[in-house]
């Protein structure tokens, strides 16, 4: 008889399969990161024509946009993890969860910074409370309240469930940055690629923007990956070094 989903996700997630496997798998996710962003970035800023309109202000888009993209995409894993510890009680799930919040955090702050840098020539102000500016600048609050929460208790359990809950409440914020300059007049430009039209740019600037997301996703992952290696490492010594002192105050 087959294991049950629940037991093949426990399985999946033991903290020794974990570290072997990431182990193996980190080098190769790094360099491929590291390769595949510089060749993105070096595509954008240096060979990719400038746009007829915005000139060499476009450039910025190709840190602005994948960091845009991860910031929605990282807090959409956090609330996936979350739901896998309320739910399921995934032994990974919550050091996962903790790790991303740091790393979207990250990218959310390089999303807003280069969102001014971007807006001051083209809108004349670093900052407007538009729309998708304010809803981005939510997302960030709500990754640095994770941050706090889950490291706001005595008892970590206890911190790991009210980050989550926070993570699952704040997932509302998703759709509104994701449609908010389609359900209000914005000064946030609409989305050049969806899914149901061709994209509203030209090649010789997609496709550098298509490398330099690809990278930006590889090096999150990178990251997020070595973050969750530590805290598992960091957790099995701490429980060593508690049982070693169990043992010797009990000598």
């Amino acid at each position: 008889m087959s294991s049950s989903p629940t037991r093949s996700l426990h399985r999946f997630a033991n903290p020794g399969q974990f570290l072997r496997l990431s182990g193996a798998i980190l080098p190769y996710l790094s360099v491929a990161a590291l390769v595949t962003m510089a060749a993105g970035l070096g595509w954008g800023l240096f060979v990719s024509p400038a746009d007829y309109q915005q000139g060499d202000a476009v450039r910025i888009m190709y840190v602005h946009v994948p960091s845009a993209w991860l910031a929605s995409a990282g807090y959409t894993g956090l609330a996936v993890c979350s739901v896998m510890s309320l739910i399921w009680r995934h032994p990974l799930a919550d050091l996962a969860a903790a790790e991303i919040s740091p790393v979207g955090a990250g990218f959310t702050a390089l999303c807003l910074a280069t969102g001014s840098l971007w807006g001051k020539p083209m809108w004349g102000a670093w900052w407007v409370w538009d729309a998708r500016l304010t809803s981005v600048l939510v997302l960030f609050f709500l990754y640095i309240g994770h941050i706090a929460l889950v490291r706001a208790f005595d008892d970590p359990t206890r911190g790991y469930r009210a980050g989550a809950i926070l993570a699952l409440v704040g997932v509302v914020n998703l759709p509104i940055i994701k449609f908010s300059v389609e359900w209000w007049n914005t000064l946030h430009q609409p989305a050049s690629i969806t899914l149901t039209g061709a994209p509203a740019m030209a090649p010789a600037i997609l496709w550098p923007l298509l490398v330099s997301a690809i990278g930006y996703t590889l090096v999150f992952a990178a990251i997020v990956v070595a973050r969750t290696r530590a805290a598992v490492m960091e957790r099995r010594i701490r429980a060593l070094l508690m049982a070693r002192a169990a043992s010797e105050g009990g000598a």
